[in-house]
């Protein structure tokens, strides 16, 4: 490389310079359960527009006027349609049936799958593989039209839903095939005080992230926490 080349090669983007996405309007899927609203909660007290989703908009209505700050609830198709973000909340074992309802929804919208394919037993929390690899790669098979990340899955629910915290400190691995997806997702986690979004690989290493809740519920039983994760010198 001839030092003409080097002054015109363009610098190495900052990695934390990323998009605003305070325009952008958000959905919840699953917006009525425990993580769902809790992410919900967070997002609209940090000023973004959401919308929670629900089968029954009625109850997604409920919800949403429960939570205040300015949520919309309405049935999970309605929410799709009106968001430009998607995060997919719903339990596992009406995961797929979900988003194979919701495909054509779904096309062209960012979606954010944060669900943990989980069983439990008297031993207590572990972690099931889908046939895919992961809930992740599940619902990018099933949402071919769809741009699919994975994010938020170490969240604890009763801290995302406690009025009294103003901070939740905690990191969020953001996964996806596209930078600049995830880098939307990063700048969202970003939006709640406290938390920062990283870029933790593609879609291929979402079992792991996923499966890392199953440690995460021992902990907490554990030490009777409600413990999150951090990850250092970045």
């Amino acid at each position: 490389m001839t030092s003409t080349d080097a002054a015109q090669k363009a610098p190495a983007k900052d990695p934390w310079q990323l998009p605003d996405v305070t325009g952008l309007v958000v959905g919840v899927l699953g917006g009525t359960g425990d993580q769902g609203r809790g992410l919900a909660y967070r997002l609209a007290r940090a000023g973004q527009r959401v919308v929670i989703g629900s089968r029954s908009a009625e109850r997604a209505e409920t919800a949403a006027r429960e939570l205040g700050h300015g949520v919309e609830g309405a049935d999970n198709a309605e929410c799709a349609r009106r968001s430009d973000i998607v995060i997919v909340a719903v339990p596992w074992d009406g995961h797929a049936a979900t988003l194979e309802d919701l495909r054509d929804d779904l096309a062209g919208k960012l979606v954010v799958d944060c669900v943990n394919p989980l069983g439990f037993d008297k031993k207590g929390a572990y972690a099931i593989r889908p046939e895919e690899g992961s809930a992740a790669e599940q619902a990018a098979a099933l949402l071919p039209e769809s741009r699919v990340t994975a994010a938020f899955h170490h969240l604890s629910a009763v801290l995302l839903k406690d009025p009294a915290i103003e901070k939740i400190d905690t990191d969020v691995m953001v996964l996806g095939e596209m930078r600049a997806d995830c880098e939307i997702v990063q700048a969202l986690a970003g939006r709640i005080p406290g938390m920062r979004g990283v870029f933790a690989g593609r879609l291929r290493n979402a079992h792991q992230v996923e499966s890392l809740v199953a440690n995460l519920i021992s902990v907490n039983r554990r030490y009777k926490a409600h413990a999150g994760l951090r990850i250092t010198d970045i």
